[in-house]
C-alpha cells in the first residue's frame, strides 16, 4: 500500500489532530492513503467515528513506541 501523505500530529491536543486530518484529506484523491501519527489519546477513539461519518476507510491503526499512534486512512 502506497502512502500518499504523512500527517504528523504528535504533541497536538484535541481538536487539532482531527481538524488537520479533515483538511489534509480534502487534498487527496479517492483511493489514496494518508498516514497519521499522533499522541493524543482521544484521537484513537475519534478517528473511527470520523471515518464512519465521512465515509473514509480506516485501513489500520497501531501503537508505536513513545506513545505514538499510527493510523492509515484511505479516502473514499
Amino acid at each position: 500500500m502506497e502512502i500518499k501523505e504523512t500527517l504528523d500530529c504528535k504533541g497536538l491536543s484535541c481538536p487539532m489532530p482531527m481538524m488537520k486530518l479533515a483538511k489534509a484529506m480534502k487534498g487527496l484523491n479517492s483511493g489514496e492513503v494518508l498516514e497519521m501519527l499522533g499522541t493524543d489519546p482521544g484521537t484513537k477513539s475519534d478517528l473511527p467515528k470520523w471515518c464512519e461519518k465521512t465515509g473514509n476507510i480506516m485501513v489500520a491503526s497501531e501503537d508505536l513506541a513513545g506513545g505514538v499512534n499510527r493510523a492509515l486512512i484511505q479516502k473514499s
